[in-house]
């Protein structure tokens, strides 16, 4: 006499799907996203209907582009254009903005008195007496930094030479808060960093990215 089959009884998968529901609502809450880097940036308000665009000389534009090819290009003034590692950007726009040895291919330097503005009321400007020699300061006001790229430039290309010149910048504003006030920038209260930050102003133009075909 055989025996007969044992029938496994089946598994009950009514309630898979609410289970997967609350897993996946609990890596949702428990789980961290990494934030994406990035530059504090302060855009500059829209142009005026009428307003006619001021004009830049040749020595006061310093150009870098960034081709389709990831190549670094920087021109000055009617200089031809030479191919730049990304790290000595920060070096080549510190000399441009300074122009300590007043260099004709550098942007003139003018002699500026800094004046500014109460951080707890922007409405009243007040004297700058930290100063030396009455807030005198030899700037290039009309210095430009023009950031040109591909469409096929790589991302994290265009943000390394971005931080590059941003930091040209920030190294410019701790050294003269050093040399004038005795502190590092990070140290001084709002109103001497609204000095140096009227000091050397961030002149970066960033144009819309081209693409070229071949």
């Amino acid at each position: 006499m055989g025996k007969s089959k044992r029938k496994v009884p089946g598994i009950n998968a009514s309630s898979t799907a609410d289970i997967s529901f609350i897993l996946l609502i609990f890596f949702l809450v428990v789980t961290s996203m990494n934030s994406s880097l990035g530059l504090d940036v302060r855009l500059p308000k829209p142009p005026e209907d009428e307003a006619e665009p001021p004009k830049v000389f040749k020595r006061n534009n310093f150009t870098v582009f960034v081709n389709m090819n990831n190549q670094i290009m920087v021109t000055l003034g009617d200089k031809e254009g030479e191919e730049v590692e990304v790290s000595d950007l920060k070096d080549l726009a510190k000399t441009f903005i300074t122009n300590r040895d007043n260099l004709d291919i550098y942007p003139a330097l003018e002699k500026d008195t800094i004046v500014y503005v109460d951080a707890a009321n922007e409405e009243h400007p007040l004297p700058a007496s930290s100063f030396e020699g009455r807030g005198e300061i030899m700037v290039a006001k009309k210095h430009v930094i023009s950031l040109q790229t591909d469409r096929a430039t790589q991302y994290q290309l265009y943000f390394d030479v971005q931080a590059q010149l941003y930091e040209a910048y920030t190294e410019l504003r701790d050294s003269l808060a050093k040399a004038r006030f005795g502190k590092p920038f990070d140290a001084l209260d709002e109103n001497d960093q609204m000095v140096c930050r009227l000091a050397y102003p961030i002149m970066i133009s960033e144009a819309e990215p081209r693409k070229y075909e071949k």
